[in-house]
């Protein structure tokens, strides 16, 4: 009786064993079918402007219902091609992410069509303290002498004033990379502009003193402003400490009104042996 019940369990184990392995094996297939399609990654970091080889390059399986579009399934494909934007370890390399075929590597690479490239001289407060680090968005102002006015001879007033807005920084002296956020104080910026921009700022910095403006990077409105020259400067501190010192100065007590009346008439009226005098 014991032998039958032991050979009983033994089956029944048996016939467990045998659904779970035919599971798995389903399961894995299941799997091997999703992962079946493989596309090409980055091996290393890549940094923008580099030129992709074979080293940088490795394979992996991917769901074949969410391959990423622009995707590459051989490495040929993107051989000596440029990327300009960085590439981490493990990313797909996708068509969007590289320069068009024949571009030579560098910063000329990232550079978006239709604009150019320009550096100027910057110092540690020019250069935000260093903050205005590649892949950041600055506003240029520049501090210059205004021409003279002839027909109201009146002399050229000093003006501050934001001559380009939202203006991309492409590189800090002669790094691009754009994964390090610790300020760089730096001697030069190179700034992506447009034709017409370019030749602002050519002229800005050759008539008056630059200065970069760090703003948001996801901030995309624009800001008219006029300029602020000296004299508007010193006159809205003057006309604020006036009405600060009217505001407290202490106000004078009135003067007592003065009475003015007529000379009066007056009598001396003598009653019970007393003198009196009596006016009207």
């Amino acid at each position: 009786m014991k032998n039958i019940k032991a050979i009983g369990l033994i089956v029944f184990a048996l016939l467990i064993g045998l659904a779970a392995a035919a599971y798995a094996t389903g399961w894995v297939s299941r799997q091997a079918g999703i992962a079946s399609n493989k596309i090409v990654v980055a091996a290393v970091d890549i940094e923008l402007g580099s030129k992709v080889n074979a080293e940088m390059l490795s394979y992996v399986d991917w769901p074949s219902g969410s391959v990423p579009s622009g995707s590459f399934k051989e490495a040929k494909q993107v051989q000596d091609r440029v990327v300009k934007v960085g590439v981490l370890r493990g990313e797909p390399l996708l068509e969007r992410k590289l320069a068009p075929v024949g571009t030579l590597g560098g910063l000329s690479a990232v550079i978006a069509e239709g604009k150019r490239a320009m550096t100027v001289r910057v110092n540690d407060v020019v250069g935000v303290a260093g903050f205005a680090l590649p892949g950041n968005y600055v506003d240029v102002m520049v501090n210059a002498q205004q021409d003279k006015q002839k027909d109201k001879g009146e002399e050229g007033k000093q003006i501050s004033k934001t001559v380009l807005e939202r203006v991309l920084v492409l590189a800090v002296a002669q790094e691009a990379g754009r994964d390090d956020t610790k300020p760089k104080v730096v001697s030069a910026v190179t700034l992506e502009l447009s034709p017409q921009d370019s030749e602002k700022l050519d002229l800005a910095r050759s008539v008056g003193t630059l200065s970069l403006v760090l703003r948001n990077q996801i901030d995309q409105k624009s800001v008219a402003t006029v300029g602020v020259t000296k004299n508007e400067l010193f006159d809205a501190k003057q006309e604020a400490v006036v009405k600060l010192a009217v505001a407290r100065k202490p106000r004078q007590a009135a003067a007592p009104a003065v009475l003015l009346t007529r000379p009066a008439h007056c009598v001396e009226v003598t009653q019970h042996g007393t003198s009196a005098l009596a006016c009207f």
